[in-house]
């Protein structure tokens, strides 16, 4: 029977979940993105709460479009600015099922820039 790719996406996801999860230490970024939009929260799965949070659909970054790399750096500029706000400085990655390639690097990449450390 033929997998459809968001039921081989959402496998992977659940792959990585098993073994990854944020705390109030060292939050986890879970990043999403779909064809023209890109979007990232910082999360404690201990409580439960999202610290901070950054979309494309967002209207300071309505101008520029989610759908490709500066689009995604956008964002990650964003989320990192929010971060550092509020005082986090370590996360873990969460790629949301999603290859390490393309927007996703390059938002990870531009985190990292940014000083947030994983």
């Amino acid at each position: 029977m033929a997998r459809t790719t968001l039921e081989l996406r959402k496998r992977r996801h659940a792959r990585i979940r098993r073994r990854l999860s944020g705390t109030a230490e060292r939050p986890r970024v879970a990043v999403s993105r779909t064809n023209k939009h890109i979007s990232a929260q910082i999360i404690d799965d201990v409580t439960g709460r999202t610290l901070a949070a950054a979309s494309s659909v967002e209207a300071d970054l309505k101008k520029t479009s989610g759908g490709n790399i500066a689009g995604a750096k956008a964002v990650a500029e964003l989320l990192a600015t929010r971060a550092k706000e509020a005082n986090i400085t370590a996360v873990v990655f969460d790629r949301g099922g999603f290859d390490y390639h393309g927007r996703v690097a390059a938002f990870a990449d531009t985190l990292r820039a940014a000083g947030l450390e994983f």
